[in-house]
């Protein structure tokens, strides 16, 4: 009976890892970036999975816990690192909103692996709501105070 509840606790938590890492990774291919479901969901899985082991191996040593986050979320900066790319010629940036929703679906999936599963799903509901209102957002402001630059609004970009 025991090992059937881990079983079960360790693939709810895994599960809702994923769906995090699904849904951020759609948006994101729905809007043509390189970072997509695949990318999303492997992250998510991985801060999930890394969470679960070291409490697993630890149990609630709270420090040994906090230096494994410390490691996702910095290791996670470098993947998020390599998706920002800056056009000197249009002095542009492209890749921001992908580089963090990278970084926030490794913190949805340790949060989720930690079995904290509804600071998980708010988390994930608030996110997806701002991908979806943040361009009408940015777009209803700008007509409204005359805001042109580029970089704010671009129409072709998704970011």
């Amino acid at each position: 009976m025991q090992i059937d509840l881990l079983f079960s606790e360790t693939a709810l938590r895994i599960g809702l890892a994923m769906l995090a890492g699904i849904v951020l990774g759609l948006n994101r291919w729905i809007h043509h970036k390189s970072a997509g479901v695949r990318t999303h969901t492997i992250v998510s899985i991985g801060a999930a999975v890394s969470i679960l082991m070291i409490s697993h191996v630890t149990g609630s040593d709270a420090q040994t816990q906090s230096r494994v986050f410390q490691g996702i979320i910095q290791g996670i900066g470098f993947v998020g690192a390599g998706i920002i790319l800056h056009q000197g010629t249009s002095n542009t940036v492209k890749g921001l909103t992908t580089s963090a929703s990278i970084w926030a679906v490794a913190i949805l999936g340790a949060c989720f692996g930690a079995g904290q599963n509804v600071i998980g799903l708010s988390g994930l509901g608030a996110i997806v709501f701002i991908l979806i209102i943040g361009r009408p957002l940015e777009l209803a402001v700008g007509r409204i105070f005359g805001i042109t630059q580029k970089s704010e609004i671009d129409h072709d970009s998704g970011e």
